[in-house]
């Protein structure tokens, strides 16, 4: 969502996460027109649910905070929910039957999670950990080779 706000016109993201209402005149059009624009990027890609929640929401920063807080959580729900991924991060494992694209993309998934919270995990610890740890002890001769 922020890319596309700011792709389409940046200074809409200003008015997004800073709100344009804080010294706002009743002159001010441009302001209002600002954040009427802002308010419809983020409601464009909103499901019902999530419109409902942010229906009564005046400003772009308010639907913002709104759906800052569902979506990630308040502080101690984010650093909860950051080390839960990160224990599933650290017993990660192919499961038998699965391929590697099917693996592959559970692993990346999670690292993405964690990168959004705020936990990065470098690409060389990323492929160390596949290569030693996640497949199974019949791609030893492959990892070798690699």
């Amino acid at each position: 969502m922020r890319d596309h706000i700011i792709g389409e016109y940046y200074e809409l993201w200003d008015i997004v996460t800073d709100g344009p209402l804080a010294t706002l005149k009743k002159n001010d059009l441009r302001k209002w027109e600002k954040n009427a624009e802002a308010k419809k990027w983020l409601i464009y890609g909103l499901s019902p649910d999530e419109y409902n929640r942010i229906q009564g929401c005046s400003t772009s920063k308010q639907i913002w905070d709104t759906l800052q807080v569902a979506h990630k959580g308040t502080p101690q729900v984010k650093r909860s929910r950051g080390t839960l991924l990160y224990s599933y991060y650290k017993s990660f494992a192919m499961k038998e039957g699965e391929t590697i694209q099917e693996m592959y993309t559970k692993f990346i998934t999670l690292t993405n999670k964690l990168k959004s919270l705020g936990r990065i995990i470098p690409e060389e610890e990323r492929v160390e950990k596949i290569l030693t740890k996640v497949l199974p002890i019949t791609w030893d001769s492959k990892i070798t080779a690699i």
